[in-house]
């Protein structure tokens, strides 16, 4: 029974250190896709100078509000890696709001495939989770989600 519990911690031990790899590619980039609302980003970040473009263009006049440009930087500040990290990203979906923070989530992730000692200040901040908010339907005999008609006495 101790050799096989003796055998059990070996191969957790081995799948953690599996899982602390960092999975970067043979040109040096880390992968990861996140998401907001309905917009996806898919993400590739390498070492650089701190360039951001989305969609083959620069981010400040793709999203063009500087709010929207810090939402996307916060990983980059909590892990203090500002201006370290080149990113490539391809967004669809949503509007610039959404997009934004499925480029927050994604480079996110990405940061912790690149390194994975990212991880517990990324989760600690909230940056890994997906924010599952979508708007909700509209339904048969409602103007809207939830607002009705206006209701007469007579």
């Amino acid at each position: 029974m101790t050799v096989l519990k003796e055998k059990i911690i070996e191969a957790q031990a081995a799948e953690a250190v599996l899982k602390s790899e960092s999975k970067v590619d043979s040109l040096g980039r880390a992968y990861a896709s996140g998401g907001r609302k309905n917009a996806t980003a898919r993400v590739w970040i390498k070492k650089g100078t701190g360039k951001i473009k989305v969609n083959k263009r620069e981010a400040k006049p793709y999203f063009g509000r500087e709010i929207l440009i810090n939402v996307i930087k916060e990983p980059f500040v909590a892990t203090k890696s500002v201006d370290k990290f080149d990113v490539m990203a391809t967004i669809s979906g949503g509007g610039l709001s959404g997009q934004a923070g499925a480029l927050s989530n994604a480079i996110s992730k990405a940061l912790v495939n690149f390194d994975s000692n990212n991880q517990k200040v990324l989760r600690a901040g909230g940056f890994l989770t997906r924010d599952s908010r979508v708007v909700e339907r509209k339904k048969y005999g409602l103007k809207k989600a939830r607002k009705a008609q206006t209701y007469h006495k007579r």
